[in-house]
């Protein structure tokens, strides 16, 4: 083996100790070193075969030959989609394109044509023929975009199959199956319409082909042995899609329209608006089962769709499929579960988050087999026309960033529909990429049924307003076709308006339900109404083992003693794999290779536990959105997502509003996501000094004029939100990770990181501080401040000894949430007789936790004495 380390900055005791277990690695055979030899890969990362693909010399031959008549060829597939009729709006009037013309490339229709190596066209002789061969393939209702696919086997694919595709006729089971959906889903419109005429619904009038499409793509993903499908959506039509092929009973939507507790009286929840209710059902089509999951989502449009792929990845995991499957099996990202992201077209254009998330959708360690995304595009965003809502000739011209392929469909048209899910289905399954499909299609009311879309686009909604209803163009066709009777289309609407009139009777009786704690989460338990104390030492031959005599504050030691426990671990952030500051080493790289090793993932032969290192691309708000997605798969895995400054937590805003520290109150999701944030003021400039701790305190739900307890008692307790800590010694960093494991219930933790402490000669704790009966310490007394600024404190000690003075005591605030009033109390008792209290902060006044702890320290603690502060003015950077 090569120099691995070289003289990198190795400076911790446990990146020494790394070195010599993998010198000792080196020795050992092969199959000992796989979760780190190159290879193999890395713990969650099986590098793909590189792509073999060549076009056979008999195509490559027959193109040479009719040089003219494949530019033809290539031309339909290239710019066919600019005149092809998927658009149920748009007029009938035939356009013309210069590049589709015979005569350009020097053809006439009666040229004579071999298509062998050309078209996936058998009987085609003439360039007549051709052309129209290529214009129903590309120029009709189903049309794509595909030239732009990184590979020549994805181009090639994708043009035989979409050029037979259009010839392939549905059963009439199958057409059955599809008009019966349809229905249904016009029947829940028409009810709610009645019943809860002043609801906003954003139902699916105008999509409705969007229940076809889904339809399909869970009963073929069912064949295909997936064993789970998870979907990410926003607000349009999502009613229908829970009630009708997610099986969600009305009665409970029904209940949330009526303004009624979602969750049970026992469970602590708010609740969330009617369009983000969630769903996990077991279906069977065929005989085939699969697992769907409808995912709530926070009203931020897309902000959702990471999350969806952090589930699907952790599943895998869980499940031990795709780059965690054993180095010897075939198994594929993919192989266990599907991604469906769902947009709608305004969103899809603008949100930045589909540009992070795309980014990350083929990265190591963030990679899913290929999404498959579903753009209702009803061509306006709320009231503005696409024209003025993007820059791009298309809703989906983002998916070129991952050279994806587009599958375009008139929404009019489901049978169209169901055709592009089968190609893109299809294509996922072989590729493993995203994959993108455009169902064009209208909104038949305004942004809700409550707005009236003719105030701002007249001309469209002059348009709509002739419209016959998908389900009733579809329903026509099966009659035309003996398929069905008017008699069975009265029966099918009358059986289902019957029956959401008895889930509407049963509205009052009907006790909600929470399944939150079942199935990978059984064990779990809500977060007690008592405070908790856990023991999260370890055996002191295992620390001695990993750490010498003492600990020093990088947190690979931490990690190590997780793996060796049993739980899988993922870190994951920009640099993580060395750290900002060099700091941390759980990954080397052979300075010459570049190979990369994690000699944690081999401490021991009987080791259970891996470190999935997750050096993330430069995003913040995707990769904590799916690192959140992870988190909330299984209780047994430590996710912590690690900012280079803390200010980069900025990026990631909106999943820490809405989901970090929201999840579980709205959708009962409970999280351990630990977020990392190095924070100091310490001259690195207005925006990586502060990782503003404030507006994380300003998230939490802790009381400031009462003892932070359970939901409608005053009983101390664990149950805050959101736990905030800023930890002093790396024997509390140790104590604060270990303890997101230990307990029986799952919380998010911030961790306000030091950075001053990371090489700080005194932050370092010995071993008895993390030995069997040590645990977290929220306050540290007797010898008030929280953060970095204890080290400056502390230097009063040996000053304070030399003069013989006993009339200054040094308190650590290391736990800000849940508010440790019981442990200052019980300090503040044991100097009763102290006169005058000093927080010391390193932040300014308007920053920092003072304005958090102040009110509950002159309301809880039981002092008129009112403390004083020895913190910078206010300031505004």
């Amino acid at each position: 083996m090569h120099h691995i380390w070289k003289t990198a900055g190795c400076s911790s005791r446990l990146g020494r100790f790394q070195q010599v277990v993998w010198s000792q690695q080196l020795t050992q055979p092969q199959q000992r070193r796989h979760y780190h030899a190159e290879e193999r890969g890395v713990y969650g990362y099986k590098p793909s075969p590189p792509n073999s693909y060549q076009v056979c010399e008999e195509a490559l031959a027959s193109r040479a030959r009719q040089a003219a008549i494949f530019r033809l060829v290539e031309a339909y597939r290239t710019h066919a989609h600019k005149v092809a009729t998927f658009n149920p709006l748009a007029g009938r009037e035939v356009r013309e394109l210069p590049e589709l013309e015979p005569a350009r490339y020097g053809l006439s229709d009666g040229d004579p044509v071999s298509p062998e190596g050309l078209v996936s066209a058998p009987g085609v002789s003439t360039v007549g023929q051709l052309v129209e061969h290529l214009k129903t393939a590309y120029c009709g209702r189903l049309s794509a975009q595909f030239t732009h696919c990184a590979t020549a086997e994805e181009q090639e694919w994708l043009a035989e199959r979409l050029e037979t595709v259009v010839s392939e006729s549905l059963s009439s089971a199958e057409r059955l199956r599809i008009g019966e959906q349809l229905i249904h889903s016009q029947v829940l419109d028409k009810f709610l319409s009645v019943k809860f005429a002043t609801v906003k619904r954003y139902g699916g009038e105008g999509a409705e082909a969007t229940s076809a499409f889904l339809g399909q793509l869970l009963a073929l993903a069912a064949a295909a042995g997936l064993r789970e499908v998870v979907m990410a959506m926003a607000h349009r039509g999502r009613l229908n899609l829970l009630t009708g092929l997610l099986q969600y009973p009305p009665v409970q939507m029904f209940q949330k329209m009526r303004g009624m507790r979602e969750f049970p009286d026992d469970v602590k929840g708010i609740g969330d608006v009617l369009s983000h209710l969630n769903s996990n059902v077991d279906l069977e089509f065929d005989g085939h089962k699969i697992h769907a999951v409808l995912l709530s989502n926070p009203s931020h449009l897309e902000a959702v769709n990471p999350v969806a792929m952090g589930r699907v990845r952790a599943r895998e995991q869980t499940a031990g499929y795709g780059d965690y499957s054993s180095p010897t099996s075939r198994s594929e990202p993919g192989d266990h579960g599907l991604c469906v992201q769902i947009h709608g077209d305004a969103a899809l254009s603008a949100q930045g988050i589909i540009q992070e998330s795309l980014a990350i959708s083929n990265l190591p360690h963030s990679r899913v087999g290929g999404s498959i995304h579903l753009a209702i595009n009803n061509q306006v965003g709320y009231t503005t026309p696409e024209a003025r809502g993007r820059s791009s000739s298309y809703c989906t011209d983002v998916a070129k960033l991952v050279d994806a392929p587009v599958i375009r469909a008139n929404g009019d048209f489901p049978e169209d529909v169901v055709r592009a899910c089968r190609v893109a289905f299809e294509y996922r399954q072989r590729f493993r990429r995203d994959v993108f499909v455009d169902l064009v299609c209208f909104r038949r009311w305004g942004h809700n049924e409550l707005d009236d879309p003719t105030l701002t686009n007249p001309s469209m909604y002059r348009n709509i307003n002739t419209r016959v209803s998908v389900p009733d163009r579809f329903v026509d066709a099966l009659l035309e076709d003996d398929l069905l009777t008017m008699k069975d289309v009265e029966r099918i609407q009358d059986q289902r308006y019957s029956w959401l009139n008895q889930q509407l009777a049963q509205v009052d009786s009907h006790v909600p339900k929470a399944n939150h704690l079942e199935g990978g989460w059984r064990g779990m338990q809500q977060a007690p109404s008592a405070v908790t104390t856990w023991d999260t030492g370890v055996d002191p031959q295992l620390l001695k083992y990993i750490g010498g005599r003492s600990v020093e504050w990088p947190s690979n030691f931490v990690v190590s003693v997780f793996q060796l426990k049993g739980t899988h671990v993922r870190l994951c952030g920009q640099d993580v794999g060395r750290g900002t500051f060099s700091q941390r080493h759980v990954m080397l790289v052979d300075q010459i290779t570049d190979h990369v090793h994690v000699p944690l993932n081999s401490l021991t032969d009987e080791q259970t536990g891996f470190i999935e290192v997750a050096n993330s691309a430069l995003t913040e708000e995707a990769m904590l959105a799916f690192e959140y997605g992870v988190s909330i798969e299984s209780p047994n895995r430590l996710c912590i997502w690690e900012a280079q400054f803390g200010d980069f937590f900025n990026g990631a805003q909106i999943p820490i509003d809405t989901m970090f520290a929201s999840g579980e109150a709205k959708w009962l999701y409970q999280s351990a996501l630990t977020m990392i944030l190095p924070h100091g003021i310490d001259g690195t400039g207005p925006e990586h000094s502060s990782c503003r701790m404030e507006r994380f305190l300003q998230l939490t739900d802790s009381k400031e004029d009462a003892v932070d307890g359970k939901y409608r008692t005053g009983a101390p307790s664990d149950d805050v939100n959101l736990h905030i800590v800023n930890p002093t010694t790396p024997a509390q960093n140790f104590h604060a990770l270990r303890r997101q494991m230990v307990r029986n219930f799952r919380k998010p933790l911030l961790i306000v990181g030091p950075k001053m402490l990371l090489r700080h000669p005194q932050a370092t704790s010995s071993l008895a501080d993390m030995a069997p009966g040590t645990h977290w310490l929220p306050v540290i007394g007797a010898d008030g401040c929280s953060s970095a600024r204890a080290s400056t404190t502390t230097r009063w000690r040996p000053e304070r000894a030399a003069a013989k003075r006993s009339d200054v005591a040094i308190v650590r605030l290391e736990q800000l949430t849940p508010f440790p009033t019981l442990q200052l109390n019980e300090i503040r008792e044991k100097y009763s007789k102290a006169t005058k209290f000093i927080w010391s902060q390193e932040e300014h006044r308007n920053q920092g936790a003072w304005t958090f702890v102040q009110p509950r320290f002159y309301n809880l603690c039981a002092t008129k004495r009112e403390a004083k502060h020895v913190i910078q003015a206010p300031f505004n950077m």
